[in-house]
């Protein structure tokens, strides 16, 4: 079987559109039409159907993507592993990321990484825990970078600790000590980041038997700094999400401290790639080397 269709279904699979995948692929429509044709004769089974949105997966298509994104994830670890062997530093990487991580930390250890490695490709995914862990889990992405909270099923590995600070509007009265007690919480008008996205401040508030008024709940970050400088209500919030944002909203110190634990989640540290192991090594020294 010719890994070009599966690499070409598997895309198709994502894009859900003939056009796209192609012109990412190189192939012209007609020459995906031939070679997902041609894949099927081969299974046996029809893999999409056409709509008028594009195309979609049919179930027998869904129930081999997954053995699909395993196959092309070993595939791709075997051809980076050939390519160093014979001195040759190319292949692919996919990372799923925190978008605050993506911003404050990524772009320095890409640009490193590219200065050393200029022909691996790097493709970044943002999203929440769950959408990281999904992507991980099901060879989407081949690492992410997220909280450790919920991560049980994948390998770890630990880069720092990410305080919880309390979120309010600048005008705010400030706290004594230059901290908020979490029970300042209870029952006020609080923005929350979204379950599913986030699970750090939650479980904060449920340690402390904390209860606010949640008004809003977001996916986005950003929306939230947002929503509490124009006084919409007060939240919690990672330190790294607040960097940049500190002339927008006033942050303390929660008491008692909580904080998150950012690192490094994989399937296996063993069926890493070479291309992924190169680049946590480098994001471990890099981040090692900040002040958090």
């Amino acid at each position: 079987m010719d890994i070009r269709k599966l690499i070409l279904f598997e895309d198709v699979a994502n894009t859900q559109n003939f056009t796209k995948s192609g012109d990412k692929l190189g192939y012209t429509q007609s020459g995906v039409s031939h070679m997902l044709k041609s894949l099927e004769d081969e299974l046996g089974f029809i893999l999409f159907i056409r709509t008028k949105q594009g195309v979609k997966l049919t179930d027998s298509g869904r129930e081999i993507l997954p053995a699909v994104r395993s196959l092309l994830a070993k595939y791709e670890n075997f051809e980076q592993t050939v390519n160093e062997i014979q001195g040759i530093e190319k292949g692919s990487l996919t990372i799923a990321t925190f978008s605050s991580i993506s911003i404050h930390y990524l772009p320095m250890i890409i640009h490193e990484f590219k200065t050393k490695y200029p022909s691996i490709n790097i493709e970044l995914l943002e999203g929440g825990t769950d959408d990281i862990v999904s992507w991980v889990e099901n060879d989407i992405a081949d690492f992410g970078f997220l909280s450790h909270e919920h991560t049980n099923k994948l390998e770890w590995i630990t880069l720092a600790e990410d305080p919880l600070l309390a979120v309010l509007p600048m005008d705010s009265d400030i706290p004594s000590n230059n901290t908020v007690d979490i029970t300042t919480f209870q029952n006020k008008p609080f923005i929350i980041s979204a379950m599913g996205t986030d699970y750090d401040v939650h479980n904060a508030l449920t340690c402390s038997n904390v209860s606010p008024d949640v008004i809003f709940s977001s996916k986005d970050d950003h929306a939230i700094i947002s929503m509490v400088s124009n006084n919409l209500g007060i939240s919690i919030l990672p330190g790294l999400v607040i960097r940049g944002f500190e002339d927008q909203v006033a942050c303390y110190k929660l008491n008692p401290y909580y904080s998150r634990t950012l690192g490094i989640a994989m399937k296996s540290k063993e069926a890493l790639s070479p291309a992924a192991k190169k680049f946590i090594s480098l994001t471990q020294k890099t981040i090692s080397s900040e002040a958090y």
